[in-house]
């Protein structure tokens, strides 16, 4: 059985992409559009790479070596998802599902896994270990682009949850792979 084949027993027999109807047709109004579009498109890597650069700019040891592996995590992230989308070619809702529409231009043509929430995660799991009050921030903005990407119709949940843990898996085996000692706060 081929991944695809996977992916079509699990919507048929889930109904997920019903309950991506309905997210996306919520995200059809105005000010939701306008909000989720904005934190997909910072998403892209306009946010990860300003907080990057703030890091390595820190001053500070730990800052850059933060920096340092959340650029080595992005280089595998971006790998690793590429490799699964040719590998599984799990369409994008909205070329399956007639009711759903893609209210932003996707980056790339499969969907499984989000290549957004992935990075989000995996961007995330890193910095916080290394500046644990970013929490504050990074959590709710990974989890605003991780549903962002199922409002604007690009994603099923399934992609962003696979996503999600595979970003945690990746952020947490760089830690000590980048040979980081995070001391207690």
């Amino acid at each position: 059985m081929s991944a695809l084949d996977l992916f079509q027993r699990l919507e048929a027999r889930s109904g997920e992409w019903r309950l991506c109807q309905r997210v996306n047709r919520w995200g059809g109004r105005r000010a939701a559009l306008v909000f989720f579009g904005a934190v997909s498109r910072l998403g892209d890597g306009v946010f990860w790479y300003v907080l990057i650069g703030v890091l390595l700019l820190s001053g500070t040891a730990r800052g850059a070596a933060a920096a340092l592996n959340m650029a080595l995590v992005g280089v595998v992230a971006l790998l690793l998802y590429r490799g699964l989308k040719r590998w599984t070619r799990r369409p994008r809702p909205f070329r399956t599902h007639g009711g759903i529409v893609a209210h932003v231009a996707p980056l790339d043509e499969f969907s499984f896994p989000s290549g957004h929430t992935l990075h989000a995660v995996s961007f995330t799991t890193v910095a916080i270990a290394y500046v644990p009050w970013l929490a504050l921030l990074l959590i709710p903005f990974a989890l605003l682009v991780g549903a962002s990407r199922v409002v604007l119709g690009l994603h099923y949940p399934s992609d962003v949850i696979a996503a999600t843990l595979i970003g945690i898996a990746l952020g947490t085996v760089s830690l000590p792979v980048a040979g980081l000692f995070v001391p207690a706060y």
